[in-house]
């Protein structure tokens, strides 16, 4: 079956009349979650089903963003919270092998969460390296201000995603630490040399770069192409990512309807394929847009298409998980920190 390059959000609960037939006839590689989408275990499960079935295949891969912290589209009262990535690096300050575990832990309880409701494929690990003067749009969701310890924890939860059957997306490459503004509102610019975001922010992608997915980061980089995003820039692509990186798996947009980008939604969408991006990312399920992504999208093929069969050929069966000592050791870790982080 032929598929086109991009992944939908929809609006709500269940699917409309009019989203059943948009999905069948657009034939979206992939679906994503959000909050609104979300009611309780058995909705989600049966949304997850609509989905597929409006897709015509049982494999399309179901993605949520589900790192825990501020970022967690599933939460109480079905489902448990989860620490921010700050967490794992404060434990891995005091003790490396216990920020390691933690990480792995959380992650691993968090695919549990996935797996028993259908979603296959979850936004995560960050890498990104925070610094001092940048937007909070990262803040606590990173997991250290040095690349070896990023990619070492971002490691441990890849890890602990792939035990519970549940693919990654390495986000936001080629780096969103540096970023001075919330791409969801406007589009940042990074002023660094070329030399030093090579030896701080794009180190820590470079040991994550076997994994079978990323998500590009709208963020300009004027070192090396000073009018376009990374999203939309085939020498930030090529050079950089491809290149400097050596991330050779399926790349996908951040959400092509974040106001970081200019344009239409069509030339927005034409802009990220021409870039070199294999698929489209559209998340706020607004019938029109979505309808705009796929005029421009292109059937998914070639080296593209390779790309998304290598990714999902790479999620493996769930492991057996003990859940609930499982979580005593997360807690029991975090408790390490003191009680205001219990």
């Amino acid at each position: 079956m032929t598929m086109r390059a991009f992944i939908t959000g929809v609006s709500g609960l269940s699917l409309s009349t009019a989203e059943r037939e948009f999905i069948r006839d657009s034939r979206p590689w992939g679906f994503i979650l959000f909050k609104r989408n979300v009611q309780s275990p058995a909705q989600v499960t049966a949304l997850v089903h609509e989905l597929r079935d409006a897709a015509g295949r049982v494999d399309a891969p179901i993605l949520i963003d589900q790192e825990g912290g501020r970022v967690q589209r599933l939460g109480p009262p079905h489902w448990p919270v989860y620490p921010p990535g700050a967490i794992f690096s404060r434990l891995y300050d005091i003790d490396s092998a216990h920020g390691l575990r933690a990480a792995w832990l959380s992650a691993r309880l968090i695919a549990d969460d996935l797996g028993q409701l259908g979603i296959t494929v979850d936004c995560l690990p960050l890498a990104d390296v925070p610094v001092a003067d940048a937007d909070a749009v990262i803040g606590d969701r990173a997991y250290g201000e040095t690349p070896d310890k990023v990619a070492a924890i971002a490691r441990a939860v890849t890890d602990g995603l792939a035990q519970g059957g549940i693919l990654p997306v390495l986000k936001h490459i080629p780096g969103h630490g540096r970023a001075t503004a919330d791409t969801h509102f406007r589009l940042p610019t990074v002023d660094t040399p070329e030399s030093e975001l090579d030896a701080t922010d794009f180190a820590a992608f470079r040991p994550l770069s076997d994994l079978p997915m990323a998500m590009t980061a709208h963020v300009v980089f004027s070192a090396i192409d000073p009018a376009h995003p990374a999203t939309t820039s085939a020498t930030m692509i090529e050079r950089v990512i491809r290149g400097r990186i050596g991330f050779q798996g399926l790349l996908m947009s951040d959400d092509v309807s974040m106001n970081a980008l200019a344009g239409s939604i069509a030339e927005r969408t034409r802009a990220i394929i021409a870039a070199g991006c294999d698929v489209v990312l559209h998340c706020n399920g607004t019938l029109d847009e979505m309808q705009a992504v796929v005029a421009e999208t292109p059937e998914l093929s070639g080296i593209a298409l390779a790309r998304a069969d290598r990714a999902l050929a790479a999620r493996k069966p769930a492991v057996a998980l003990d859940r609930a000592a499982a979580r005593a050791e997360l807690d029991a870790l975090i408790n390490r920190l003191g009680p205001a982080n219990a």
